[in-house]
Formats: structure tokens, C-alpha cells, sequence
């Protein structure tokens, strides 16, 4: 049987990895779980209405992967406006801040304490900045990471912000201070920090029609991308990925491996070896941990709610940590232009209270949250629609790096193995940096050397609060 240059997981790093291999005339071998292509990148679609899970913006500074994007879907790869605004303690805040709006919600004595606040850091800073907590105080001081950052951290992690690791920070806010911040607020920033994009592109049917786009490629060339399709057992011998057992719903089937890229959790690729390996490692993989997700998609009697393409809830009061309006990504994300499609973003942990309750008692939740908060009635709600996600996000606690470098270790012997993506290298990257890692592990396949555990994740640009 013909060994295959096979791929697990049909998200924006498995797809740019087959695309990539085809113009070298390999013949990749896509296997998917779900029944969509996109991983957490998917468009799903109720009753006509398309829903993102998440809201994903298509921003980098990586000319390559900019010009894959516009490449693969021409003039329906459209250009959006970004207005995003913070809900905190009843008001709303323009983010990016600026200064009047700011000034007016918080008042001239908050806003002086603030300022206060980061003088004093400035002056006495936390000397140890290894959590989430210190490095936000010594950027920003006291005040304002209570009143901007701590509630909805701590909404999208589950865990207090002093044990979150400043690595999260340092990745995903980076270039962002307090006077970046300011300058902004005055209208004198310059939009180099990676949190002030004011301007993203998005396909028109939402992101999954990037990756269906990348799904027809692949089999026109040759390849192929088998939906439905679970990975169950890798085998391995001598350094070297034998076979990958799967299970289609009704079939298993074995196929021969010339070269494996996995975007599997990292966690999952290891219970899946065969033989397993040692208990240290397996240790490791346990104690790996990720969050979870469910969007409760609400579909509005109502042509217009707010301006916002989304919403940061820092309201405590509520569950809902983030509001996305779907309408104001694309029009053409709802069925109806008199109505309105919102996405009510609940971050738990698999198995919690929120993962576990029924779909009628989440959407349940979130009409009763989308009225408290001010933005509808009830009687104008038509109908809902939950989406689960497991694993979306890699959990940088205080052991997480540990945990990996054990993994790290045990797994770079193999010759014919690369891990890629957000769940298959733990890292929390956007979709740009996902799809670098798949053009630089197919380019290895062809000879290259590229160490992708050691790339410079500043070739993407992420966003703090961020999908």
C-alpha cells in the first residue's frame, strides 16, 4: 500500500499545509473529525444565518500568508471597519480608548487616580513579572488593570489573573502600553501595537468560506480531505509514525505514513501513540489544560442593535464575556437585512456548569443576559442556536511550560512528525500564524529546516482579547 503524506485536522494550518504540499506534487491526505472545514475558523449556519465562531478577523503583516488569502477569494474577501467598545459599569467605552469618551464614563477624578496609579508603578514596579497580573501593572498600574483588564480575563480563563503566565501577556498584547494607549486616545497613535487595528479584512460568507475555498483547491489538485474522519491510534517504531488508524463512522481504515503533520492537541497526539509513552509524558499531556467555548447565536426581530462588529462585556453581574453582531462583519451573514444575528460568547471549562446545561437553558441564559444588559427585548428574540467548542484555547497556567517541554523533548526524535496550529503546539496564535506554521512544516517535508518551536511569532499580529 502507497505510504501517504497524511494530515490531521482540517483548520487553517492543516489546510495551507496541503495546499502547500500540492506544488511540490504531493498528494496530501486530509483527515477531519468534523463535517467542516476550519477547526474554530468554521462558519456554521442556522436557518440562514451565518454564525463565526468566535469572530475572526483577517489581519497580518506577512505578505505571503496576506496574499494566500486574497489569492483564494479575490473580491469576496472583503474590507471592514473595526468599531469595538468595552461594557463596563454601565458605560461604554471606545476601544481602542479614546480620550472624551473616556474621560466622560470614568470622570476627571477616576481618570486622574488612573494616571496616578501608573506613576506610582512606574516608581515602585512589580520586580517579579512572571504572571498576567504583574506584567499588566507594570505596563499600565493598579487602577486601570482592575478597571480594563482583570474582569474579563478572568472570564475567558476561569482562573485569577495571578495564575496566568506573563508569556500569555507578552504574546498577545504586545507593543501595547499605557502611553501607546494615551497617544491613541489623543489621536496621535500610530497603529503599530498590535491591539489598535482599526481595519481587517473578512470573507463575505463568513471565515469558513476561506477554508472551503482551500477544500476545493486541495481536491481539484489531487488531494484529498476526508470529512467525518476521526484519528484513533498512531502507531509508531523507531522514531518514525508507521500507520494512523481512523474511524470514519462506519469504517476504519489504516493508512501507511510517509510523512505526518498533526494539528491534534498536543495532548491528544500523545494518548494516541502506539505504543503509548512513558508515564512521564503521558503525566505531561495530562496536565496540559485548555478552555472551552460555547456561542449562544440569537437571531433579533431588530434591523439594528449596535454599531459594534463586537462587544467586551466587563460587567461581572452577567456570564456573557463577549457580544458579537455578526451583520456588521458582513451583510451578508444574515438571511434577513431587517434582522439581526448576535453571538453571546461564554467561555467555561468542558463539563462545567455552562458546558453541561441543555441548548434551551443557554439560550435561555442568553436572551435573559442581551436584555439585562440594555440591547433587546425579549419579545424581539425569534430564535437560538448554541455551538459548542471544545479546546479552544491553550491555557498558559503556571505549569503549562513544563508540561510541554517534556512533550517537546519526547517527540522531537521523530523524523517524519511535526506538530502544528494552536492546539498542536499549545501556543495561542491567530490564523495567520497557524498558516505560516503549515507552509514551513510542508516546506520541511521538501527538504528545508525550518525549527517551527523556535519561530518568531511576530511575524503574526495578535490582539489581547482576542479569537
Amino acid at each position: 500500500m502507497q505510504k501517504s503524506f497524511l494530515i490531521i485536522g482540517a483548520g487553517p494550518a492543516g489546510l495551507t499545509a496541503a495546499h502547500e504540499l500540492l506544488k511540490y506534487n504531493k498528494k496530501p491526505i486530509v483527515l477531519e473529525q468534523c463535517q467542516h472545514v476550519g477547526g474554530i475558523s468554521r462558519t456554521e449556519i442556522y436557518k440562514g444565518y451565518r454564525f463565526d465562531i468566535g469572530g475572526h478577523r483577517f489581519y497580518t503583516k506577512n505578505q505571503e500568508i496576506n496574499k494566500l488569502w486574497h489569492d483564494m477569494l479575490g473580491p469576496a474577501f472583503g474590507t471592514v471597519k473595526r468599531l469595538s467598545r468595552i461594557y463596563y459599569n454601565q458605560h461604554y467605552f471606545h476601544y481602542p480608548l479614546k480620550l472624551g469618551n473616556t474621560l466622560k464614563n470614568l470622570g476627571f477624578v477616576e481618570s486622574a487616580r488612573i494616571l496616578i496609579s501608573y506613576l506610582l508603578v512606574k516608581l515602585w514596579p512589580c520586580h517579579e513579572e512572571t504572571t498576567f497580573e504583574h506584567w499588566v501593572i507594570n505596563r499600565f498600574g493598579h487602577r486601570l488593570y482592575d478597571t480594563f483588564f482583570k474582569v474579563y480575563t478572568e472570564k475567558v480563563w476561569g482562573i485569577p489573573c495571578d495564575q496566568i503566565q506573563a508569556e500569555w501577556a507578552a504574546q498577545r498584547i504586545k507593543g501595547l502600553s499605557f502611553k501607546s494607549v494615551i497617544m491613541n486616545a489623543l489621536g496621535n497613535g500610530t497603529q503599530n501595537a498590535h491591539t489598535l487595528i482599526d481595519e481587517f479584512h473578512y470573507p463575505i460568507l463568513g471565515p469558513g468560506m476561506m477554508w472551503e475555498a482551500f477544500q476545493t483547491q486541495i481536491q481539484q489538485a489531487g488531494g484529498q480531505v476526508q470529512l467525518g474522519t476521526r484519528a484513533k491510534r498512531i502507531r509508531h517504531e523507531a522514531h518514525r509514525i508507521k500507520h494512523v488508524i481512523a474511524h470514519n463512522g462506519t469504517e476504519t481504515i489504516e493508512l501507511p505514513v510517509e510523512q505526518l503533520i498533526s494539528t491534534l492537541p498536543i495532548s491528544e497526539l500523545i494518548k494516541q501513540l502506539d505504543p503509548a509513552p512513558p508515564f512521564e509524558v503521558l503525566q505531561a499531556a495530562h496536565g496540559l489544560k485548555y478552555r472551552a467555548f460555547v456561542l449562544v447565536g440569537l437571531i433579533l426581530d431588530k434591523a439594528d442593535i449596535f454599531p459594534d462588529n463586537w462587544i467586551y462585556i466587563h460587567e461581572p453581574s452577567v456570564k456573557v464575556g463577549r457580544i458579537q453582531n455578526f451583520k456588521n462583519w458582513s451583510a451578508d451573514m444574515v438571511a434577513d437585512p431587517n434582522k439581526t444575528s448576535l453571538g453571546m460568547e461564554y467561555f467555561c471549562d468542558e463539563g462545567d456548569e455552562i458546558w453541561t446545561q441543555s441548548d434551551e437553558k443557554l439560550i435561555a441564559l442568553a436572551m435573559q443576559e442581551v436584555c439585562q444588559l440594555g440591547f433587546i427585548c425579549t419579545d424581539k428574540i425569534e430564535a437560538g442556536y448554541v455551538i459548542r467548542q471544545p479546546k479552544a484555547y491553550p491555557v498558559y497556567d503556571a505549569q503549562y511550560q513544563k508540561h510541554l517541554q517534556i512533550i517537546q523533548d519526547f517527540l522531537t526524535p521523530f523524523d517524519n512528525l511535526q506538530t502544528i496550529g494552536r492546539n498542536g503546539m499549545h501556543r495561542y496564535n491567530n490564523m495567520d500564524h497557524s498558516m505560516l506554521m503549515g507552509l514551513l512544516a510542508a516546506r520541511n517535508i521538501m527538504g528545508e529546516k525550518n525549527d517551527l518551536w523556535r519561530e518568531n511569532t511576530d511575524q503574526a499580529y495578535y490582539e489581547d482579547m482576542e479569537k
